[in-house]
């Protein structure tokens, strides 16, 4: 495995409490070389190894999805929202920043009080250590067509998403 080219690997994801997180029903596909599809940690890990081979990393969270920030949660008016509202729906916000800019965050809907709804746009794992083993079950040079796709649309992964 060397930059630019698509790996293919069979994943799992747990939490330090042996938690499974996510199984890798379906393998993983990325091109490697920091173009953000993986973790940096993960890649690094992978870097010269070849069909067969397997690593076993534990990533903190400021090397996975972040620390939990508690200025990602908002209590806001259930008057707001539609009626038909759930516990686990995601919603988006607008906020003004400055005259003519507005950013836009995805919350997912945590609790609704009779009054009042909470609000979080951390990542569900924000906070969490986790451990990635992996095995390498493919690996292929790129085309010049997939890394130029990959450039042009950095922000759509190939594999793993990361909020």
């Amino acid at each position: 495995i060397k930059k630019n080219c698509i790996v293919t690997l069979d994943y799992t994801v747990f939490d330090t409490n042996e938690t499974l997180l996510d199984s890798g029903s379906t393998p993983l596909t990325y091109l490697h070389g920091g173009y953000g599809d993986l973790f940096d940690k993960i890649e690094e890990a992978l870097e010269g190894k070849g069909v067969g081979e397997s690593i076993h990393i534990q990533l903190s969270p400021k090397d996975a999805f972040g620390e939990y920030k508690q200025e990602f949660v908002l209590i806001e008016d259930r008057n707001q929202f539609e009626d038909d509202l759930e516990v686990g729906q995601n919603v988006e916000m607008v906020f003004s920043e400055g005259e003519d800019e507005e950013i836009v965050l995805t919350y997912s809907v945590v609790e609704i009080l009779e009054d009042k709804v909470i609000l979080d746009a951390n990542h569900p794992l924000a906070g969490v250590t986790i451990i990635f083993d992996g095995t390498v079950i493919g690996v292929r040079e790129a085309t010049s067509d997939e890394i130029e796709k990959r450039l042009l649309a950095h922000e759509e992964p190939l594999g793993v998403q990361h909020n």
